[in-house]
């Protein structure tokens, strides 16, 4: 028999009924409906793709179906990044149902105690919401009347509306979007860790200026910020909102005479710019080929900063550069101990299944586009320390791995290392999501360098797209801080036909 609760609605009071005998207490949807508190129906693939998720709607009602319990169970043995956060929000609620009944009213947030990865969940004026496990079985429309996972948990955001609760249905799942939207249920995707993708920080500006200010640029070797303020406002039509943030890069063209033109970076957080001129001589064999290029050299060879993202499209010279750069830094230079370069296990399409032979033999497959930068750069039009060497290529790259000064390794074996004085590469790391670069970045030691790079364009990860994806949030969260600078590459030079194929095909 269904029992009654009660639940305020401004000053008044109304009974609510459930199917299933329970029912909880819910806050005003009266005039201020908008600062009113929601409940937050979670999907399975919200709390793996952030075990996290469920501590950031702050003074709202969470509710996470049973069904979704019964999915991250089956997820836990997973060895990859979906089982090990699958573990992680399992924990979290086993850890929330120490401190109260989860079956019950549900945990308060007010009542959290201080927990890891998780900020106070505190509203505005004090108002708190909860968190808590449906574990009933409700009946469900016609339209997701099939007993399937999906429909078990759209069922739930379903009644606790039609009990008048002002609910929300989250979920990745575009098919279960379009079904509970199309059962009146208000549908969003998990938003908190993404970025707008069309207006990401790409890392310069173009500036047209006097043609005596590119000079005093390169004669005085610095610049003030103040000399460029009045150009910031643009032509008079767009004005540029942004200022110039620490090392940002300035691309400064005469206005009288187009072919005179200067490249500059805002120093750090210092009030003036310095001058880019690029590498006097070739970077491992590699000179740069166009002005983005150069900029990538610049931030990849100063050692002050200390964290580079690079973005662009297929054979843009991304992953090329930072390994020529890394090559120099480690074994000419000898400024770092090793040149390490890890790339996700992520597979484009079917995936060719279980791979025979050890570690580094599995490991040789997925990280042959490194090997092919490698022997490129290795090769007799690469750098001057192999002139006198007889070794093939294979040769001197088993060499260098050999000796130490070279690892190449995927990032299933990063976390809890510590990697201090080592130029770090990560490749493809538009495939990694917002806590997996996380983590990675939380691994760097002291001395060492960080470099991410990839094309949001081309994402092989099921669960993230160009505004989820770690490298794309990394870029706008640490733009201007001073050890961070990024670049976005726009033009392929790998060949004539791949610069066809990026723009046409």
């Amino acid at each position: 028999m269904a029992t009654a609760n009660r639940a305020f609605v401004g000053e008044k009071t109304i009974s609510t009924a459930s199917r299933q005998g329970e029912t909880h207490p819910v806050r005003s949807l009266g005039p201020d409906a908008d600062t009113a508190v929601k409940t937050f129906v979670l999907d399975t693939n919200i709390l793996l793709h952030n075990p996290d998720a469920m501590f950031v709607f702050k003074e709202h009602h969470v509710v996470i179906p049973f069904t979704v319990i019964e999915e991250l169970d089956k997820m836990k043995r997973k060895e990859d990044d979906l089982g090990r956060n699958s573990r992680a929000a399992i924990r979290h609620l086993d850890r929330l149902r120490a401190i109260g009944s989860l079956s019950g009213d549900g945990v308060n947030w007010q009542a959290l105690l201080p927990m890891a990865n998780t900020a106070h969940a505190v509203g505005p004026g004090g108002i708190t919401g909860t968190i808590r496990v449906d574990v009933n079985e409700y009946e469900r429309p016609p339209a997701i009347a099939e007993n399937l996972p999906d429909n078990r948990i759209i069922a739930v955001a379903w009644h606790l509306q039609r009990l008048g609760q002002r609910t929300v249905f989250v979920t990745k799942d575009l098919g279960a979007r379009i079904k509970s939207d199309s059962l009146g249920i208000k549908t969003e995707d998990f938003t908190n860790q993404k970025v707008d993708a069309d207006r990401l920080y790409i890392g310069y500006i173009t500036l047209d200026v006097e043609g005596e200010l590119i000079d005093e640029l390169y004669r005085d070797r610095l610049l003030s910020m103040e000399r460029l303020a009045p150009h910031l406002a643009g032509d008079g039509q767009e004005t540029l909102a942004e200022e110039v943030i620490p090392n940002q890069y300035i691309v400064l063209r005469d206005k009288d005479d187009e072919n005179h033109t200067g490249l500059a970076r805002r120093l750090s957080d210092t009030d003036h710019a310095i001058p880019v001129t690029g590498p006097r001589k070739p970077v491992s064999g590699i000179m740069a080929r166009n002005v983005q290029q150069t900029m990538v050299l610049d931030a990849l060879l100063d050692d002050d900063i200390k964290m580079v993202t690079l973005l662009g499209g297929a054979g843009t010279g991304k992953t090329l550069l930072a390994i020529a750069a890394g090559m120099t830094k480690v074994f000419s230079e000898e400024r770092y101990d090793k040149l390490l370069v890890a790339r996700p296990i992520m597979p484009m399409g079917r995936d060719i299944g279980y791979l025979p032979g050890d570690k580094d033999e599995k490991l040789t497959a997925w990280m042959q586009p490194i090997f092919d930068n490698l022997q490129y750069l290795l090769s007799t039009r690469g750098a001057q320390s192999q002139a006198a060497d007889s070794h093939s290529v294979e040769q001197r790259v088993q060499k260098l791995m050999a000796d130490g000064k070279l690892v190449l390794e995927p990032l299933t074996y990063i976390r809890g290392r510590s990697i201090p004085h080592q130029f770090m590469i990560v490749d493809e790391a538009q495939n990694l999501t917002p806590h997996e670069i996380k983590t990675i970045a939380s691994r760097v030691g002291e001395g060492t360098k960080l470099i991410l790079t990839g094309d949001i364009g081309q994402i092989d990860n099921p669960y993230l797209d160009q505004s989820s994806n770690g490298l794309a949030y990394s870029i706008e969260k640490m733009k201007g801080v001073r050890l961070f600078a990024h670049v976005t590459l726009a033009k392929s030079e790998r060949s004539e036909l791949a610069s066809l194929a990026a723009t046409r095909l």
